[in-house]
């Protein structure tokens, strides 16, 4: 029985653990990360000599550093050992490094503090392929969404817990080192208590024998992933946006002590509003997606990631406030309203972006590989990140201005994802349906799990009008191959959609005899491969809102490869104006309503061997009238 929405999760035992596990982690790196970010922003003078943007700029850099060091080998140990296991060795790890980090506090010794944030660095590089791919194992795939969307929420709430306690905590006048110090040993102690708890997840690859050459096993990584084009390109979509999240986060300590004006109270506020951002973009995701992984609304995030960008640095030039303020004062400032609102939304787009890839990685990957293709990501991941804190600190030696690195790394934004939008339209496609579907029609699936998540079967749908194929493709919890007329295949620009969407064109006989044989043969490799393979068995329109008769193209596909047969009904797009009739389309139009209601009824599968035209014909007129 699915949950009725994903918080009921945390009442779990297969989720809540791992959950607690992680956010303990994400919690207790931002508490350290951020507290010594505070205190060299705004003490600099009593730790060191170096220039302080250039710090600001270094310490996350090395804290990403061992990723790329140490994933490979990350990857193969969560792939080899039992994942529950390997956390709770993760957390002590965590004990030792942040009892390093209070010796570095206590002696005031800059060098211990890096070391623990490298050593940090190393923690979350072990955790990381494990955090991903222990929720395939727990969650099927019609929670994958859902379950993700928690965990960035999670991991976003404990940066922004960490960042807050971490930025008030160490300013706290005598004892905020103290606090500071002993705190985080005290957050590790919990995690690595919590963890105990976490259930047992079995190892998918417990013979692989482990290469430790940390350089020829990250390439054999990178490798092996990009075998899998959409999986490899988004592996790059999602290091992408830690380059574009790295940049930003890293300028807020200056941004808002220089350029705001502000104390760390505003930094606070910043770190914050975009945490909150996130959060509720993950949590967005699966009442956006319907509860499946949908991609269509990768384009929408960094759609949404490229124009706030670019207002941030808008908004930022049109504040003019010179005087000190602190957070209350800040909010009181003409536009720094605007300022928060850029950066929420950048926060919320960014989770809108970043899920949905996460769940799209986890279900099209190898199983058996899982762990070492999110190990190739991270690898990914902190070689984007260097070259972000790079980058970063090559703009500021320049003379470009904190809002001018917004306003670049926005625009850069726009052309990577044209750039991986093109080479995988895929992406760009389904966010056109999935636009389609949730501002012009409300559609409404009615037993869309009779639709198999694994495993071939043939779908057959009454054909009304020219959306069909994307109001199915929208509803349906994976992707489909549709069987389509080769006239419409090869329409100019749209024939780039249908191709793909893998679509397979047909003509009759009478048109094309070699067309048509070609279908059968797509078809039934399709359908060997385990595929869903849907056709429309009248092969034209309806014009006058009743079924047409079915052809006899369904059973040559079921003798050819005997698989399940599922019936369908589409309701609601008879009388619009992609349907066909005599009359005035645009009089069709007003008379059915712009925004009016669909319906996708779904049968019960029927037996290859009872699947003939005539038969299924009563079972999709039976569910055209069954839910009138």
């Amino acid at each position: 029985m699915k949950p009725k929405n994903q918080f009921v999760l945390l009442l779990q035992r297969r989720f809540a653990p791992f959950f607690w596990t992680q956010f303990l982690g994400a919690l207790n790196d931002n508490v350290f990360k951020t507290a010594l970010l505070t205190i060299l922003t705004f003490d600099a003078l009593n730790w060191t000599t170096m220039d302080v943007g250039v710090l600001n700029n270094l310490i996350p850099g090395l804290f990403i550093l061992p990723f790329l060091l140490f994933s490979a080998s990350a990857g193969q140990i969560a792939d080899k050992v039992e994942k529950g296991k390997l956390a709770r060795a993760v957390k002590l790890l965590e004990i030792f490094i942040m009892s390093v980090a209070a010796l570095g506090w206590f002696s005031h010794q800059l060098w211990l503090l890096i070391v623990a944030v490298a050593g940090m660095g190393l923690h979350s590089t072990l955790f990381g392929p494990v955090k991903y791919a222990y929720l395939p194992q727990h969650l099927k795939n019609d929670e994958l969404v859902g379950g993700n969307g928690i965990i960035e929420m999670g991991t976003f709430v404990g940066i922004l817990l960490g960042e807050i306690i971490g930025a008030v905590l160490v300013v706290h006048k005598p004892w905020g080192i103290h606090l500071v110090a002993l705190g985080t040993i005290g957050i590790a102690i919990l995690g690595c208590a919590v963890s105990w708890k976490i259930p047992r997840s079995p190892a998918p690859a417990p013979n692989l024998v482990m290469n430790w050459n940390p350089f020829t096993e990250t390439v054999r990584n990178i490798r092996f992933s990009s075998r899998n084009r959409t999986v490899f390109l988004s592996l790059l979509g999602n290091s992408w946006f830690w380059f574009y999240g790295a940049i930003v986060l890293a300028q807020f300590p200056q941004y808002a002590k220089e350029y705001l004006h502000g104390d760390h109270s505003v930094f606070v506020l910043l770190l914050a509003v975009f945490s909150v951002g996130i959060g509720a973009g993950s949590l967005l995701c699966e009442r956006l997606s319907g509860h499946k992984v949908e991609i269509g609304l990768v384009p929408f995030g960094a759609i949404g990631l490229s124009l706030f960008g670019i207002d941030l640095y808008l908004s930022s030039v049109q504040y003019v406030n010179t005087s000190s303020v602190d957070l209350f004062q800040f909010v009181q400032q003409t536009g720094s309203w605007r300022i928060l609102f850029d950066i929420v939304c950048i926060g919320i787009f960014g989770g809108l972006y970043i899920v949905p890839l996460f769940a799209l990685i986890q279900t099209r990957c190898d199983p058996e590989h899982m762990s070492r293709t999110i190990a190739g990501m991270n690898i990914l991941n902190s070689l984007f990140m260097v070259v972000a804190a790079l980058s970063a600190m090559v703009m500021l030696k320049s003379g470009l201005s904190i809002p001018q690195i917004f306003l670049v790394t926005a625009c850069l934004n726009g052309l990577v994802a044209i750039y991986i939008f093109s080479l995988v339209p895929e992406f760009l496609m389904r966010f056109l349906v999935w636009l389609l579907i949730h501002t012009i029609h409300r559609v409404r699936g009615i037993d869309i799990s009779r639709i198999p998540e694994t495993g071939a079967a043939v779908l057959v749908c009454n054909h009304v009008s020219y959306l069909d194929a994307l109001v199915i493709a929208a509803c349906a919890p994976r992707p489909i191959r549709f069987v389509m007329d080769h006239r419409i295949f090869n329409i100019p620009v749209f024939s780039w959609i249908f191709k793909t969407g893998k679509a397979i064109p047909i003509a009759s006989a009478k048109e094309d005899p070699w067309i048509m044989e070609h279908a059968f043969v797509d078809i039934a490799k399709a359908l060997h491969d385990g595929d869903l393979v849907c056709i429309f068995p009248e092969g034209r329109l309806t014009q006058n809102g009743e079924l047409n008769t079915f052809k006899n193209g369904i059973q040559k596909i079921i003798e050819r490869t005997p698989v399940p047969v599922i019936p369908m009904a589409l309701r609601g797009l008879w009388g619009s104006i992609y349907s066909r009739g005599s009359d005035n389309p645009f009089k069709r139009t007003f008379r059915r309503g712009l925004f009016s209601k669909l319906e996708l009824i779904v049968g019960e599968p029927i037996p290859s061997e009872l699947a003939t035209p005539e038969f299924l014909q009563e079972k999709v007129q039976a569910l055209r009238g069954q839910w009138q």
